[in-house]
């Protein structure tokens, strides 16, 4: 363990240098044990940064000397040791072979990743879902690594003026203090990857973090051997330059490719988080054809199988787009190197790819770059087909090939203390590494007063964690003293407490609860059945709209008649964010169906018995049920103003009807048995299937197996199927014109219906293609599609044919049309060929 000790400012004293291994693994971000260790060190330096490595970076020598010393301190060292060192070796799921098949290095890009506040490069939801999937790869043992970028800013910090505006800060990360180390190439110098950019030369240095078992690469450009302008490439995450966020995607998706060809990581499967790295499809390619000596095209077929691309964008406007002439700066070189025109790249990431003055989209690009695209809950699915449909014309939006895997949460990083030894007790300490058939039981049989006991415990410290934030919060605003009194006494452990926390953005409609403020002043400060609600939250810097509706909020939980009820806690991150789960009673989300692709904040309340009251959109439109929470809406999708205004009478009257009084009526033991009743039912049913450890173990058997079988069925023979595969799709272009429909024919037969159709292919070879009848979902049946059989030749046609086909008689044969699409048994139609014809 002493390999490391020598990244830290000073050495450390003998005895103390296993330190530094285990502040470098930012498994204590979730793993709580080691925890007295740090806090022994530093108790002031825990306190405000809970970050190890700052920690022994600043400690005083003086004081490492002591501990040096100090047996029961070194004990305490062996024994985190010793629980590291068990952790690294015991296998998780994968390791314990529940996998059928060997799994391949698995890639994951991401322009955020979540990991904990000592490494703040994430801006919320999609970034802290990359960093629980790279602790769940660690827990499950998935050959998985990260690769992103280092930001020296990161994401912006929330001050409130005294108006209650938001107001933007950007600390700097700094390297030296954060967990993480350089990476070094083999001649013992610092890695670093180069990009041809117009006129210069981009250098990204790499950076590794240690996250369990699994490593998270990181780039930057602050090189001084960069221009100042390119330095800043990696300051801003999500700069709003175009020409900077364009830049900062070359480096996340050819630079990361780059770097894992640098380290000879044998890297198969490529999982892009959203299409920011959707470049790495294009240097994978350039990579293929490097190897191989393949043409582009046929790279292209060999490496997609490998990439999976998930998109979390409800709405086309959140797609990236680049204007065409900025792409053509800064890719025309790079399409030499692929030995394609310009305008051949910049096709694939357009709707029509002949438009020359269309935008680049790479979600597009991450599209046609992947053999495998899904969605992030099963309504965010059918909301992504349609977003997809136009690049599909005349495919039926349920056969646009977008598929869903359901967000899932960390659930070691987001559970309290409490939580932890209930479900320690209840189900085993390795409960979340392996299966988790067994919970829902194991939690049923716990009793209503454990229930309880462990659910006020964690209100209680929110009370108090609440009040620590607020007093800090007005001290640094310059508040008078009886304002820093009065934040010790706001909210009440014994209060059923709301939260609402997430990002402030008009579609998340974060003041529904103030449509009627009067009505929600009355909620609030019942004499005998009170509510308090703690609220948390961020708008985007160029979101004025966003900033308005947030600064109402702060203003009307100033008001002296609310102000020990409700809360506004500015800077929301993950530190904050934990605090709210682990202790609110119910967890409030609110936004415009179907615009919340997933919406996994109230997952994280689960584990902890926090129940959901929330919109039926994301997770919850699948999740909910009525014995384990509320629910807002009727499941459609409204536009019209007037819509808020009803779901706004809906949310009071079901809080006013049943949420508080369920919470307040107890028995003689003063226990709320509906209320704990419906906790139970939550924690069994739903915090196993919210799990990461589910979400990672459907993207293993559900995607990345089959995509590493694909792959190397396309590469075998030096890309023998990609060839095939390419001249396939190269005939279908160019012949598709000339297929057309001849006369149909229908006949009854008993109890079936008959089919037969002319089919006339010109020069495109029937083994190319495959004729269909087609029935969409009619009055609770379900979508049919039979493959019609080829038969006689048709006389005085090339390549014509007879197709025949029957289907039971059960739907009216008007129902039914034959129809024309690709066929190859190697590839994935539509996604990889769109072509469609219809007999009308």
């Amino acid at each position: 363990m002493a390999t490391v000790s020598h990244l830290l400012l000073r050495a450390l004293p003998e005895g103390l240098e296993p330190l530094a291994e285990l502040a470098l693994d930012l498994r204590w971000t979730w793993s709580h044990a080691s925890d007295r260790l740090w806090r022994a060190l530093d108790p002031e330096g825990w306190e405000l940064t809970h970050n190890p490595w700052a920690i022994l970076q600043h400690v005083p020598q003086a004081r490492l000397q002591q501990l040096a010393q100090d047996q029961e301190f070194l004990e305490e060292l062996r024994q985190s040791v010793a629980a590291h060192q068990e952790y690294l070796q015991q296998p998780g799921w994968y390791g314990h072979g529940a996998a059928v098949r060997p799994l391949g290095l698995i890639a994951y890009f991401s322009m955020e990743f979540g990991l904990g506040e000592a490494l703040p490069l994430y801006a919320g939801g999609l970034g802290i879902l990359a960093g629980d999937y790279l602790k769940t790869a660690s827990d499950l043992d998935v050959p998985m690594i990260g690769v992103g970028l280092l930001h020296q800013e990161g994401y912006f910090r929330q001050l409130l003026d005294s108006d209650g505006w938001q107001v933007e800060a950007y600390p700097y990360n700094d390297p030296i203090s954060l967990p993480i180390r350089p990476v070094l190439a083999a001649s013992g110098e610092w890695l670093r990857v180069m990009l041809e950019l117009p006129g210069r030369t981009l250098r990204l240095r790499a950076w590794q973090a240690q996250v369990g078992r699994r490593q998270l690469y990181l780039l930057d450009s602050n090189d001084p051997l960069n221009s100042p302008t390119d330095r800043g490439i990696t300051s801003k995450l999500y700069d709003d330059r175009r020409e900077i966020r364009l830049l900062q995607e070359m480096a996340l998706g050819l630079g990361g490719w780059r770097l894992l060809q640098a380290l000879n990581l044998p890297v198969e499967v490529c999982h892009l988080n959203e299409g920011h790295a959707a470049f790495a499809v294009l240097e994978r390619a350039r990579g293929f054809m490097v190897e191989s000596g393949q043409p582009f095209a046929v790279a292209l077929w060999a490496t997609r199988a490998g990439t999976i691309f998930t998109t979390h964008t409800p709405v086309a406007a959140g797609f990236d787009t680049f204007a065409p002439e900025l792409m053509r700066r800064y890719f025309r070189d790079y399409a030499a190197e692929l030995g394609i025109a310009i305008e051949q790249l910049l096709a694939l990431g357009r709707q029509d790819p002949q438009r020359s003055e269309e935008p680049f989209n790479t979600a597009l690009l991450a599209l046609r770059g992947s053999g495998a695209v899904n969605g992030v809950s099963r309504l965010h699915g059918e909301v992504s087909r349609r977003l997809f449909q136009p690049l599909y014309p005349r495919w039926p939006a349920r056969e646009v090939p977008v598929q869903h895997v359901t967000n899932g949460v960390h659930v070691p990083s987001w559970d309290s203390e409490w939580a932890d030894a209930l479900w320690t007790r209840a189900c085993g300490k390795e409960r979340w590494r392996g299966a988790l058939d067994v919970l829902p039981e194991a939690i049923q049989c716990l009793s209503d007063g454990e229930l309880w006991a462990f659910r006020s415990q964690g209100r209680q410290a929110l009370v108090r964690a609440v009040r620590h934030h607020l007093r800090a919060q007005r001290r640094h605003r310059g508040d008078e003293p009886q304002a820093l009194a009065e934040a010790e006494v706001v909210l009440d452990p014994y209060v059923l407490t709301l939260g609402f926390a997430r990002r402030f953005t008009g579609y998340k409609r974060p003041t529904l609860l103030l449509q009627d403020p009067e009505r929600l002043t009355r909620l609030l400060t019942h004499p005998e059945r009170p509510v308090q609600l703690v609220v948390a939250g961020k708008a985007h810097p160029q979101d004025d709209e966003g900033k308005r509706l947030l600064q109402q909020l702060v203003h009307f939980t100033d008001q002296p008649a609310v102000r020990r009820r409700a809360v506004f806690l500015e800077d929301y991150d993950m530190a904050l964010a934990e605090h709210l789960v682990q202790g609110v009673d119910l967890w409030l989300n609110t936004p415009r169906r179907p615009w919340e692709a997933c919406g996994t904040s109230g997952m994280k309340v689960l584990v902890n018995g926090g129940l959901n009251f929330s919109e039926l959109d994301g997770w919850w439109a699948e999740a909910y049920a009525p014995e384990v929470g509320w629910a807002l809406g009727d499941g459609r999708e409204h536009l019209e103003a007037e819509w808020d205004l009803a779901e706004a009478g809906q949310l009071y009257e079901l809080l006013e009807r049943q949420i508080v009084p369920e919470f307040y009526e107890r028995d003689a033991l003063g226990i709320p048995l509906h209320w704990v009743a419906r906790m139970r039912a939550s924690m069994a049913q739903l915090t196993p299937r919210c799990s990461s450890n589910r979400m990672l173990r459907e993207y293993v058997e559900e995607l990345y197996l089959p995509a590493l079988q694909r792959l190397r069925q396309r590469q075998a023979d030096g890309g023998r199927l990609a060839q095939e595969l390419c001249a396939w799709h190269t005939a279908l272009e160019r012949y598709w014109p000339q297929v057309h429909f001849g006369r149909l024919e229908v006949q009854r037969q008993e109890d079936r219906w008959n089919f037969r159709v002319a089919v006339y292919l010109g020069e495109l070879d029937p083994v190319c293609v495959r004729v269909e009848l087609y029935a969409d979902p009619a009055e609770g049946q379900a979508a049919v599609c039979v493959p019609m059989c080829r038969g006689e030749s048709l006389p005085g046609a090339v390549h014509g044919f007879l197709y025949h086909g029957s289907v039971p008689a059960s739907r009216p044969a008007e129902h039914f049309t034959p129809r024309l699409v690709p066929w190859h048994p190697a590839a994935r139609v539509p996604l990889e060929a769109g072509h469609i014809l219809w007999q009308r």
